[in-house]
């Protein structure tokens, strides 16, 4: 694929945790979330987005998320499991997109608040619609969802050089 494509990054967090008596790291998803899971799962394959990686934090949730979730998109894309979408801020969040292939247009990020609602807010430059309006009314509640692209490699990805194109919250 040419860099010359516009490149689309979904900003997903996790759905509904419950608070058993684990670490932070090892919560489970209430039944509320895996309900929700699934209905993100729907809603993602309802964007037409044909995703090629799938980059999903390492926490229990995350990944009970992401399953319920991948689930019900017509193409499971490669999933990479990283530690480092744990607890990262948006600048950190950024220098691991930059280290995505080019080859991978499509990328859906599995994380956590406030990281993702951070770089959802840092990365989006402009809006479609209102998309924005949306996001910053709702905030980022589990298992919502944003949509930016951006043109270049994965590399050039920077605050401000993406356009929030879609969002979408459990009760919208």
């Amino acid at each position: 694929m040419s860099v010359a494509e516009p490149r689309r990054i979904v900003l997903f967090r996790h759905a509904k945790a419950d608070w058993p008596e684990v670490t932070d790291h090892e919560r489970p998803l209430a039944e509320r979330g895996r309900m929700d899971a699934a209905v993100a799962g729907r809603k993602l394959a309802d964007t037409g987005i044909p995703f090629d990686l799938g980059l999903c934090s390492t926490a229990t949730r995350t990944r009970e998320t992401w399953k319920l979730a991948v689930h019900e998109l017509p193409h499971r894309p490669k999933t990479v499991y990283e530690e480092r979408i744990y607890d990262a801020s948006p600048g950190e969040l950024i220098a691991l997109l930059n280290e995505t292939p080019d080859d991978a247009r499509d990328v859906v990020l599995i994380g956590h608040n406030p990281g993702i609602q951070g770089l959802a807010d840092v990365l989006a430059g402009t809006a479609e619609g209102d998309a924005r309006e949306r996001m910053n009314r709702r905030g980022f509640p589990a298992a919502a969802f944003a949509v930016l692209s951006f043109d270049g490699s994965w590399k050039s990805l920077e605050p401000s050089v993406a356009k929030l194109t879609d969002y979408w919250a459990p009760s919208e």
